[in-house]
């Protein structure tokens, strides 16, 4: 599908779209959690739709009611409708490294594989460590498919967590769900401790005990460990800082608007848009109403973004439109996302006439220099093309985005949102909802 985005001035209120990172773990502690759980502001995302798919097939009830989700699970240990089971991941990496150990306590022989970009990504790290907790595996040389058949048995381990926080999530709630006892994690230069931070809070929330942490580097779970006796949960998913940070730069590039449903209180990684936005003195205000955004003369800033790598492609857009040079931090988580994203974003703001330089860990944005519309492409990567289309809004001419539908991953309804406050851009009618 392509879009196309003229120049555009935005006015309005809008309400952030559901967190897949919370709306994702909600699943995931449903499925384990016996009784029913009822999950208040959901998302559609397809990644939230892969979640509650995996759920469904490993044994749990789900229906839809007035826009909200009913999940009623055995807990665990659960047992899967069918067998032998295959799962569908789709590309959703938090979703194949979340519930990889969930299927691993299962005594069911178990496939699971995704699609797109998903089929690349290294997963060596399941041969590694899963052998070791009693669970058969077989990968494609470290990729998908997988084959998983358990239980998985809590024991000592030590794992790397720099690739990713994700597969530490799934192992927290694997450990926690099979009442494990006197048994620790450690984890090696673990990424993204703030994901970490939203895994204990959502097992905090569905009643499991919560693991000892000594500074990240260890997690330690001692005496008993399983869930208390609820039966009906009520989880309430957050507004997305990581969609929302796309709307709030387009509020600094092209506002004035408001976003509400975003917590400055959230454990999420994302909310430290808030703080690049100031640094680049954009116009910002925080209210308890909402965040309201308007354009400002911007500056160039500097950023770690070592444990929000997925800020790389708003802060992008945003630099382009800060006079000077904007370094971030933070190049080498973006290797294995849906594109490698350090060239994409390279490549394609390059076509806008931002000049980006790669320095070892750090991206240097020239900006200032003018922002022109080109013909640019998603590359399949959900967050590049709404980077794309948040530079569109102040651009020197029309900006034309190719496999534009890749928002459907994260964020549905960005163009629509988009549309609804007031920017020129063409979407076939029926895509306006997709």
């Amino acid at each position: 599908m392509i879009v196309t985005i003229q120049p555009s001035r935005l006015k309005g209120i809008l309400q952030a779209p559901a967190s897949k990172s919370s709306m994702q773990r909600a699943c995931a502690a449903a499925l384990l959690a016996k009784g029913q759980t009822i999950i208040h502001n959901p998302g559609h995302s397809n990644d939230d739709k892969a979640a509650l798919d995996i759920i469904q097939r490993l044994g749990a009830k789900i229906k839809e009611i007035n826009g909200e989700w009913s999940v009623v699970s055995e807990g665990f240990p659960f047992t899967p409708h069918v067998s032998p089971l295959t799962i569908d991941c789709g590309e959703s990496g938090l979703s194949i490294r979340m519930f990889t150990p969930l299927v691993a306590l299962s005594h069911n022989e178990i496939t699971i594989t995704g699609s797109g970009s998903l089929m690349t990504r290294p997963m060596g790290f399941f041969d590694e460590i899963l052998p070791g907790l009693g669970v058969k595996i077989k990968s494609q040389n470290g990729k998908l498919p997988l084959t998983i058949q358990g239980p998985l048995k809590p024991a000592n381990i030590e794992v790397d967590g720099s690739l990713s926080s994700q597969f530490l999530t799934g192992l927290l709630l694997a450990y926690a769900a099979s009442d494990a006892k006197d048994v620790s994690i450690k984890v090696n230069n673990l990424k993204s401790k703030p994901y970490i931070d939203l895994t204990l809070d959502v097992m905090k929330q569905f009643g499991f005990k919560i693991p000892g942490n000594k500074n990240y580097e260890e997690f330690y779970f001692s005496g008993t460990t399983h869930h208390s006796p609820l039966t009906t949960h009520h989880y309430f998913v957050e507004g997305d800082w990581s969609g929302g940070a796309f709307l709030l730069v387009a509020g600094a590039i092209a506002g004035p608007m408001t976003i509400k449903g975003l917590d400055m209180a959230s454990s999420q990684a994302d909310k430290t848009i808030v703080d690049a936005l100031m640094a680049a003195n954009a116009g910002i205000a925080i209210e308890a109403k909402g965040i309201k955004i308007h354009p400002a003369s911007m500056n160039a800033f500097e950023f770690d973004a070592t444990d929000s790598p997925d800020l790389f492609p708003p802060l992008v857009a945003l630099a382009a439109y800060c006079k000077g040079e904007t370094k971030i931090k933070g190049v080498s988580r973006l290797t294995h996302k849906e594109s490698n994203r350090a060239l994409t974003l390279q490549e394609e703001f390059g076509k806008m006439g931002i000049t980006i330089e790669l320095n070892n860990d750090v991206m240097i944005i020239h900006g200032g220099t003018g922002v022109r519309g080109a013909a640019v492409h998603s590359r399949h990567d959900h967050r590049v093309a709404m980077a794309c289309a948040v530079a569109a809004l102040n651009a020197g001419g029309e900006m034309i985005i190719e496999e534009a539908q890749a928002v459907k991953k994260s964020y549905p309804d960005f163009y629509s949102d988009l549309k609804s406050l007031g920017a020129s851009l063409s979407l076939p009618y029926q895509h306006l909802n997709f």
